[in-house]
């Protein structure tokens, strides 16, 4: 019998193991319903990397998770002022003191939803960015890795857990600029020769934060996760254009050090799954489902399957909304076949969820994707094994 990391890593390298991987994305609400606690105190005060530990045990399934690291520059002051606004909601005033300039974020959090910002630092770019490039894209080499470490150590063999890189680089600007998504593609095409400047810094950043976990913690995995980065929202192309020499570069610079990668990629995927294989990523999820993704059935799992052309791993595809909230088991029972028949045979799989788990779902139909997974494993393997 192997342990649920072995599993995991198996997957990401295109082994067999005893059975395929499960790994439901347990992210935020299915940890802290188990834990009995709200939203508010599950983000603020409960360690995550524990909290999966315990969610993943609960299913005795396999999972992924990742650690946090704090990349703010030494010379930059964060002080926090936070306000009730009502006795569920909480709001957080962060200011970080440069010596070029002050900026400041705004973020809610409320006792049954995780939070979300109502105010990002880069307001007027060309007072704000640098001040936030400083900021927040300190010295890889000089990073304290005791936290990565520390909870490396923690986990030990119950999950993948994984290191966090960061997000690509539009959502590294995007992501904090004011205005949000349709700002930061307006700043993109408007100031085009600034942001290729911009993306050889966040690239040679990446890459140095790379090196640096590979070089000072144990993980074997790294991971990069997404928020508006996906061809749901801005486009294969301007994806293609920004993100993927990003992620490419890291992808390679993880490798030389013999570690795997990993990225999250919301949404529609099918036109930028070729280019997940050609880049060498180890692990792409989670190959959402419509009316969100764009694999669709049996049919559209072939077609990844034949895209990724054994050069990468699919994890996911088991639609969280209509399937797990809203459908039966038997619902549930027929999209992992759907899944095991694609990849029968094939080791580059695992058995996981389309995004995250909603604290809606019923247990009986988490225990039904587990169970005929596990069913199915024997036949997935056939003559693969």
């Amino acid at each position: 019998m192997m342990d649920g990391k072995q599993r995991m890593l198996n997957a990401y390298r295109g082994v067999f193991s005893d059975r395929i991987p499960i790994a439901p994305e347990l992210w935020y609400y299915y940890p802290a319903k188990l834990m009995g606690v709200d939203m508010l105190a599950f983000q603020r005060e409960v360690p995550f990397h524990q909290a999966l530990k315990n969610a993943f045990a609960h299913f005795d399934c396999e999972g992924w998770g990742i650690a946090f690291g704090d990349s703010l520059a030494p010379d930059v002051k964060r002080t926090v002022k936070e306000t009730w606004r009502n006795p569920d909601t909480l709001e957080v005033c962060t200011t970080l003191h440069a010596p070029s300039g002050d900026i400041e974020q705004r973020e809610v959090y409320a006792r049954h939803e995780p939070s979300w910002l109502t105010e990002r630092y880069i307001k007027d770019p060309a007072r704000d960015l640098d001040v936030f490039l400083h900021a927040c894209m300190a010295d890889p080499e000089k990073m304290d890795v005791s936290p990565f470490t520390r909870a490396w150590e923690e986990i030990g063999d119950a999950y993948l857990l994984e290191a966090w890189l960061g997000v690509p680089f539009f959502d590294f600007y995007g992501g904090n600029r004011e205005g949000g998504l349709e700002a930061a593609v307006m700043d993109f095409f408007v100031q085009e020769p600034l942001f290729e400047g911009l993306q050889e810094r966040y690239t040679d950043y990446m890459v140095r934060l790379a090196r640096t976990i590979c070089e000072r913690t144990p993980f074997e995995s790294l991971c990069i996760g997404c928020s508006w980065s996906c061809n749901s929202l801005i486009g294969p192309e301007m994806w293609r254009r920004w993100d993927k020499p990003v992620i490419a570069a890291v992808a390679q610079e993880a490798h030389r050090h013999g570690r795997l990668l990993h990225i999250h990629f919301h949404g529609r995927c099918i036109e930028t799954v070729a280019d997940f294989a050609e880049m060498g990523i180890d692990c792409v999820c989670p190959f959402e489902r419509p009316p969100g993704g764009d694999v669709v059935g049996l049919d559209g799992l072939r077609q990844v399957v034949r895209l990724l052309d054994g050069h990468t791993t699919m994890n996911g595809n088991i639609h969280t909304v209509e399937t797990l909230i809203r459908g039966t088991e038997g619902d549930v029972r027929r999209e992992v076949r759907e899944v095991m028949e694609a990849f029968k045979g094939n080791p580059r799989v695992i058995l996981g969820t389309g995004d995250q788990v909603g604290y809606e779902t019923p247990e009986e139909n988490i225990y039904a994707l587990i169970d005929e997974a596990r069913r199915l494993s024997p036949e997935w393997r056939g003559a693969g094994s």
